[in-house]
């Protein structure tokens, strides 16, 4: 009787040492139930684990690696936009616009897309400044006059009828990097140079004095559709932006 009675209250000293092991273990060891990235409980990731996950998702359910858009590209746009967002800069919050400049102007390098939707809007061909480079752009400017592109962060504003025509107005939204922007009237408009037969005539699309001038055929819906308070995001694997970017530290 007593042999038995040992048994048992070994055995329970054993279930209750695991017991209290397994509820003071270490949290980042506890193993996380694999699922869909939304149905994973957002006390288990920290703000920015979820925002990276759910980025990943969509750059992966859109496939937009077969449309060539960087995945650094997508991710820093992505972060960028969830801080404008935060700082209450967006009124048009449904939509996201990637200029991708570590492709070269003779691919469609110009992506919208509707985060609510879940789908590109817009995949086309888009300018850059003629002194930023020929094919390739690489080099970048704030400065007047530079005909040089911006790179960063940008609200989009409202439209107006300017010496393009139909064009929209681009806020800048970094300090030192692309702030300048409506001084330099770098804005969205339509540009005769943006098109298929000039690629297939020089082998890439013409430049502008700065803006991301889109196609004819397209410029219209396309700034109808981001108008107003959206977010634009101008790309480049360019080390002295990252340098001296105060949002890509914030969102690194």
């Amino acid at each position: 009787m007593r042999k038995k009675l040992y048994v048992f209250l070994a055995a329970a000293l054993v279930i209750n040492f695991l017991f209290v092991y397994a509820t003071n273990k270490p949290f980042d060891t506890i193993p996380v139930v694999s699922g869909p990235v939304d149905t994973v409980v957002a006390s288990t990731l920290t703000e920015g684990d979820v925002a990276v996950k759910n980025n990943t998702s969509l750059y992966d359910s859109l496939q937009l690696n077969r449309m060539n858009l960087s995945r650094n590209a997508f991710d820093f746009a992505m972060r960028g936009y969830n801080h404008l967002l935060s700082a209450g800069k967006l009124d048009n919050s449904n939509l996201i616009s990637i200029v991708d400049f570590s492709l070269p102007s003779s691919r469609k390098r110009l992506f919208i897309i509707d985060l609510k939707k879940k789908e590109v809007v817009f995949n086309t061909y888009v300018a850059h400044g003629r002194n930023s480079g020929k094919e390739m752009a690489s080099q970048f400017s704030n400065e007047p006059e530079s005909n040089k592109s911006s790179l960063g962060l940008y609200v989009t504003g409202g439209t107006y009828i300017g010496k393009h025509g139909f064009s929209l107005h681009l806020l800048g939204q970094e300090r030192g990097i692309n702030d300048n922007a409506n001084s330099r009237a770098i804005v969205m408009h339509a540009a005769p140079y943006v098109s298929e037969s000039a690629i297939k005539m020089q082998g890439f699309i013409g430049r502008s004095l700065g803006c991301p001038a889109l196609p004819e055929n397209l410029y219209k819906p396309i700034i109808e559709k981001i108008k107003n308070g959206s977010c634009l995001f101008l790309y480049s694997p360019d080390k002295s932006y990252a340098a001296r970017s105060v949002i890509a530290k914030k969102v690194a």
